[in-house]
């Protein structure tokens, strides 16, 4: 029998706190993922996740399905703000190519290539302001439904919709159809 996640959150709620490993377990990939392609470091996305994780857990009690909507919106809007603190401490962009440290290959061959794609894609997202990159990455690599990113985001689907379609039309429009492929289904596969 499946335990629905309104009935984790109140089992956590009335102060049994086990249960919310059964979110962490659910979420925790995601939340990293989520937090990674916006910090591109390792260790950084980690504890941010971890972050993000520890402060669910604190504000449980005031977690409300009709004021927060679904839980995962919850954690990604936790996940969104960690980050937003994080870069207002540190002050720095992060270069999107600090992301090969995530995953290393053999051949330098696949170094030399992966590290093209990944100014290729920097690229790309240097054309778009915050919030289109933001959609953006949340749409095709996070693989979020415009509910709900405009959940997490606070914005109608509509205005994310516009957001996400603008922002794809600046990358064409810049950079072209064929390189647009390579962004939206190559590299991040």
């Amino acid at each position: 029998m499946d335990i629905s996640e309104k009935e984790i959150i109140q089992e956590c709620q009335t102060g049994n706190l086990e249960k919310f490993s059964l979110i962490y377990d659910k979420y925790a990939k995601k939340i990293y993922q989520f937090i990674y392609y916006r910090v591109f470091y390792r260790e950084t996305a980690e504890d941010l996740t971890s972050q993000t994780f520890f402060k669910a857990l604190e504000k449980i009690n005031t977690f409300n399905f009709k004021k927060n909507g679904s839980v995962s919106a919850w954690l990604y809007c936790i996940a969104r703000n960690s980050v937003i603190d994080y870069t207002r401490v540190n002050k720095k962009e992060i270069p999107l190519e600090e992301a090969k440290e995530e995953k290393s290959f053999d051949r330098i061959e696949e170094k030399i290539d992966r590290a093209q794609k990944i100014k290729q894609v920097e690229n790309c997202l240097k054309i778009l302001n915050y919030k289109q990159r933001e959609i953006v990455i949340m749409r095709v690599w996070q693989e979020m439904s415009y509910q709900e990113i405009s959940q997490i985001l606070g914005k109608s689907e509509a205005s994310c919709k516009m957001a996400f379609s603008r922002g794809i039309g600046k990358i064409r429009e810049n950079l072209g159809d064929l390189l647009l492929l390579l962004v939206l289904f190559v590299y991040f596969k």
